[in-house]
């Protein structure tokens, strides 16, 4: 599928700002912001007309990987056949959100009680479609100990800077989170950026469902920021075994990667690292 988004959507945006020194005094200069934009998310198959599923603020750029990695990570997508056709959608009178409506065609029916829940989530922090550990537990599996990548303590802390090589827009702005797919090699499947920590997830999911290589279960999921539970469940329902944050994972997060066999380590910077769970895909 032709992912032309990238190609037509402004990924930053100028803007005059102030510059204040140390020593009092204040200068105009240009400076680049991060687009922001609302993106809706449809669905569709040959029995149903589109409906929406969710909006998300997100910034410009895979979206067809976006708007599929958040169906298949809430469950209304189960395996790469299942989609059929990725599009934008030309909204009547409207040439200005062309770009802002993403319909996903699926070759069978979806559970329309997924599509009326009509989730809203932010660039923030996205609202969780499961609410606890036992309702997650009850639509993936528990990750065998022996399944997933072992990589090495030096490769672990690297991790970070091998995702951050691939992140043009952070360069140009600072005002990006990026999630990547690493292998034991310290190879990098993708790296996608988002001003949302859940879409850059969602990004990368979309990507492997696209190019269909899930379950992912070769791969270290990356992560720029927190780890929060919504990134462990979206992780889980990818197959994820591996997960890395730069920043600091929350307790529910850790309980749950816990319960499901799935390794997380935090803080990951600085040549250090915090193993959470699951400390065995980690070698010396």
């Amino acid at each position: 599928m032709a992912n032309i988004e990238s190609a037509v959507r402004r990924k930053v945006a100028n803007w005059s700002v102030v510059a204040v020194r140390k020593d009092g005094s204040q200068a105009g200069k240009p400076d680049l912001l991060v687009t922001e934009e609302p993106l809706e998310i449809r669905v569709e198959s040959p029995q149903q007309s589109a409906q929406p599923v969710a909006v998300t603020m997100r910034t410009p750029g895979h979206d067809f990987e976006l708007a599929v990695g958040f169906l298949f990570t809430e469950g209304m997508v189960r395996r790469p056949a299942d989609v059929v056709s990725v599009r934008y959608c030309q909204l009547p009178n409207s040439a200005e959100q062309q770009f802002n409506v993403v319909t996903v065609g699926l070759a069978v029916p979806f559970d329309e009680a997924l599509s009326r829940r009509g989730m809203v989530t932010s660039a923030s922090c996205g609202i969780c479609g499961t609410g606890s550990i036992e309702q997650l537990t009850q639509n993936v599996s528990r990750i065998d100990a022996a399944a997933g990548p072992v990589v090495t303590a030096q490769l672990l802390t690297s991790l970070p800077e091998i995702i951050r090589r691939a992140q043009p827009t952070f360069d140009r702005t600072g005002g990006l989170h990026a999630a990547g797919l690493v292998d034991s090699k310290g190879d990098a499947f993708c790296v996608r950026e988002d001003i949302g920590r859940h879409n850059a997830v969602d990004k990368v999911i979309g990507k492997a469902v696209l190019d269909s290589r899930v379950p992912i279960d070769a791969h270290v999921l990356v992560v720029s920021g927190r780890l929060s539970f919504e990134i462990i469940q979206k992780a889980a329902m990818a197959g994820i075994s591996f997960i890395a944050a730069v920043g600091a994972p929350s307790n529910l997060a850790v309980e749950t990667a816990d319960e499901l066999g799935i390794t997380v380590v935090g803080f990951v910077r600085d040549g250090a690292a915090n193993i959470y769970t699951h400390r065995h895909r980690i070698s010396g």
